[in-house]
């Protein structure tokens, strides 16, 4: 009986232990962001760990099944243009003050490439992001100044951090 050889690997086993057993004693049970930043459409997404941030409702990347619905809701193939690009804004919005400054730009930037560009190219990339799409000339854009971009960018939305 104990002889059996198993079909899953330790690794495997291990993420399974993560899985919390009983969800009818603990109806508040939340995905732990270990077992949601290793799904195969997350995993090698540079922006996995602000995806799960953002969904979730404690901020840190663990799920209740309502956020994980949301997430892979809103960044299904289907979801609508804007809801799409109001969740682009709030992955890339890294000190979640509800406005892209250059520090969040670079952030995002960085990520999308992988850290391939070097300092001065970030530099001059979001110096010219911020002078094209800031509408008001603060320094910074806002949701209505990133979502007017986004229409000037159609493929945008298309990038890795926005599909599963």
């Amino acid at each position: 009986m104990g002889n059996k050889q198993s079909i899953f690997t330790p690794q495997q086993l291990d993420a399974y232990q993560l899985v919390p057993l009983d969800y009818t004693t603990q109806p508040d049970v939340r995905l732990p962001y270990e077992l949601i930043g290793s799904m195969p459409e997350l995993k090698d997404n540079p922006f996995r760990q602000r995806i799960a941030e953002v969904f979730s409702e404690d901020g840190e990347g663990n799920m209740t099944l309502d956020d994980f619905l949301d997430m892979f809701s809103a960044l299904s193939e289907m979801a609508p243009r804007d809801l799409k690009a109001y969740y682009a804004f709030k992955i890339y919005d890294f000190n979640n003050d509800d406005f892209l400054c250059k520090s969040d730009l670079e952030k995002t930037l960085n990520k999308l490439t992988r850290n391939e560009l070097t300092e001065d190219e970030v530099r001059m990339v979001c110096e010219k992001v911020l002078d094209e799409a800031d509408m008001d000339n603060d320094g910074r854009l806002s949701l209505e100044d990133f979502q007017h971009m986004i229409l000037r960018a159609p493929d945008f939305l298309r990038l890795e951090p926005l599909h599963m």
